[in-house]
């Protein structure tokens, strides 16, 4: 990993066979970053996406090991159980320029991963909804 900072805004490089999630949400603990955006871009495998089913409360989860670019990646960071915690979505496409898209369980870098994350001044979390089955923001 490689990072560079201008104020509240970090550039973070991962490489290739760093996890996505593990390597930035301690790249978030280290920096004190609580609150945040972040977006990225890159190329990635092992990924695991889901789709939230709100009838059932569960995933549904898919897999994809090969080589996929990374279109998209974007989230937010906020508090949850006093620790910071990104919730991302990402889109990936194949070499056949097929698209997959959904909430990121899991992430590897195949090739590269170029992230932008902006550091927020606050302290806002995540609460449980029992209603909806998931930690959801909790802004008051």
């Amino acid at each position: 990993m490689q990072f560079n900072q201008t104020n509240n805004i970090y550039q973070v490089y991962l490489e290739r066979g760093e996890s996505v999630i593990d390597e930035l949400t301690g790249f978030c603990k280290k920096h004190n970053i609580l609150n945040g955006q972040i977006t990225g871009i890159g190329a990635v495998k092992n990924t695991e996406l889901g789709s939230y089913d709100l009838n059932t409360k569960q995933y549904y989860r898919e897999s994809f090991f090969d080589d996929h670019e990374l279109i998209s990646y974007s989230g937010n960071i906020m508090l949850l159980d006093n620790e910071p915690f990104i919730h991302a979505h990402a889109v990936i496409g194949n070499h056949d320029m097929q698209l997959f898209g959904g909430h990121v369980f899991k992430m590897d870098i195949a090739v590269v991963g170029e992230f932008i994350i902006q550091k927020f001044n606050s302290t806002s979390k995540r609460s449980f909804n029992d209603q909806i089955g998931l930690a959801v923001w909790d802004l008051e």
